[in-house]
């Protein structure tokens, strides 16, 4: 077999193979061998008839196809293994039959490769440096929350409803007299002010006492969800069985103890102080550093090839699904774009320009990378097995027993990453831009849009226990898209071309 391979159009490869007469004769035989039991032959038991007599009732090019795929997998994964160092696919190949006779075969397939980029400037840009900001009160509210946690609820006996409670309620609800699916329920805990129901129906449940009853008047939003309540007219009547209030803890030093097991309140406070600036600069550089990657993005420029985006957009799919399935106790995608009244393919082309973006800052950052030679060094990924030995209090020889080839690359991935931001911050001018708000978690690095975070957000819109309740307002590091072709798929069918070169 001899072979070619050349660049084409949009990133691709073609990979032509040239098969002599004595490869393509001994394709046939191991295709015939392979299949001949699938032919039936008058005179011949199921699979005893001669090559050439199938070849006569069933066209000279029957085992054409098979052949093609039996050459194609034997040979095309080796070219691609042996091209490594000047292409790297990322994606299946298409298949076509450039000749076919009795003296060989031409097959071709042409591959996504991961393109080069042009990169543009990189070094000295005005770049806008996030740095958030501590203060008192997030202190104070971080202590709020710890009181909240651990509050209880209380019985109230002796006054009205009033926003912040909780009021365990009787509800039953009907539109033009007729009462409707999912409107009734008995002893359902409401929590006053939270919106959790439709528009003006919390409202009229304040100031009512316990063993009233009432009739409570709404009407539906244009949005509900269910179709044949969208602004609707509704009457429920409603009976409050029992109304409770939140009783905070008081902040001492004996609450703190036992809350959070720190001796006083000074001391929460400044270990507080400390979390949250740390968390503080972790969102603060993790922003500056996409404001990084935007900006030397932009300038950029290189031809993706279609398989890295959708290589992307299944990631990102995949991601989404795991968030819904973790967040709403295994609620399953196909499940949610039923009630989003959405299908697949346009769940993904919601994707799809998120998933250019990641893909062209990947390969933006990968030819920095390579420009600017950065690597991890071996003693600065034994440094790094050494500390996490340490953190998980193991000998470090007992903790590298554990520590496989993968780890180690993605160890000497995140030091290369780490370097790659350190090299773009010393050569850029950043320029701080002190933010108000303290981060309330740190983010990853990434450079990867928010859209998979926007699908997680928009699964919070899943279906409501109880149609009379409001409906919910519709809402680092993504891996790159994928650069490993799978593992020998069988071919594009040819047997049509080739039949025809046969003819």
């Amino acid at each position: 077999m001899k072979y070619t391979i050349e660049p084409s159009e949009k990133s691709t490869v073609k990979v032509t193979m040239t098969f002599d007469k004595a490869e393509w004769d001994a394709a046939n035989m191991k295709a015939y061998q392979q299949t001949r039991g699938r032919y039936f032959v008058n005179g011949f038991r199921k699979g005893k008839a001669p090559k050439h007599v199938i070849e006569l009732n069933y066209g000279k090019g029957v085992f054409y196809e098979d052949a093609l795929n039996d050459l194609f997998s034997e040979h095309y994964y080796d070219i691609i293994e042996k091209e490594k160092d000047n292409y790297t696919v990322v994606g299946q190949p298409e298949l076509s039959v450039e000749d076919i006779s009795d003296e060989g075969a031409v097959l071709s397939a042409k591959a996504p490769v991961k393109p080069d980029v042009k990169l543009g400037a990189y070094k000295g840009i005005n770049i806008r440096k996030v740095e958030y900001n501590v203060k008192d009160e997030d202190v104070e509210a971080d202590l709020k929350r710890l009181q909240e946690r651990n509050s209880r609820l209380v019985e109230v006996t002796d006054r009205a409803a009033e926003n912040g409670d909780t009021a365990t309620i009787d509800f039953s609800g009907s539109v033009d007299g007729e009462k409707f699916e999912g409107g009734t329920s008995e002893n359902y805990p409401l929590v006053l002010g939270s919106g959790s129901f439709i528009p003006g129906f919390e409202e009229q449940v304040v100031g009512m006492k316990v063993g009233e009853e009432k009739d409570v008047n709404v009407k539906f939003p244009e949005d509900y969800q269910a179709e044949n309540l969208k602004g609707k007219d509704a009457v429920f009547a409603v009976k409050l069985n029992k109304l409770e209030k939140k009783e905070l803890p008081e902040v001492n030093d004996e609450f703190i103890k036992d809350a959070a097991g720190v001796e006083t309140v000074e001391e929460y406070k400044k270990q507080t102080r400390e979390r949250l600036e740390k968390q503080a600069k972790e969102k603060g550089d993790a922003e500056t550093e996409n404001n990084i990657v935007k900006a030397i993005t932009e300038t950029a420029e290189v031809e993706i090839p279609d398989a890295m985006i959708e290589n992307q957009i299944d990631i990102m799919v995949r991601n989404a699904e795991y968030r819904l399935g973790m967040q709403y106790g295994g609620l399953k995608l196909a499940d949610y774009l039923k009630y989003m009244g959405s299908n697949m393919h346009d769940f993904r082309e919601g994707y799809r320009a998120q998933a250019a973006d990641t893909v062209k800052s990947q390969l933006v950052i990968d030819k920095i990378i390579r420009e600017e030679n950065i690597k991890a060094e071996d003693a600065e990924i034994e440094a790094r097995i050494a500390e996490f030995a340490e953190k998980a209090n193991k000998p470090l020889e007992e903790y590298k027993k554990d520590v496989d080839d993968s780890q180690r690359e993605y160890i000497a991935n995140d030091i290369v990453i780490n370097k790659l931001f350190d090299f773009l911050k010393e050569n850029n001018n950043l320029a701080a831009d002190a933010a108000e708000k303290p981060a309330k978690k740190p983010a990853a690095k990434k450079t990867a849009a928010k859209k998979a975070d926007d699908a997680e957000a928009a699964a919070e819109e899943k279906p409501a226990k109880k149609p009379a309740t409001k409906k919910a307002a519709a809402k680092k590091d993504d891996a790159a898209a994928e650069e490993k072709p799978a593992k020998k798929p069988a071919a594009k069918k040819t047997t049509k071309k080739a039949e025809d070169k046969a003819e």
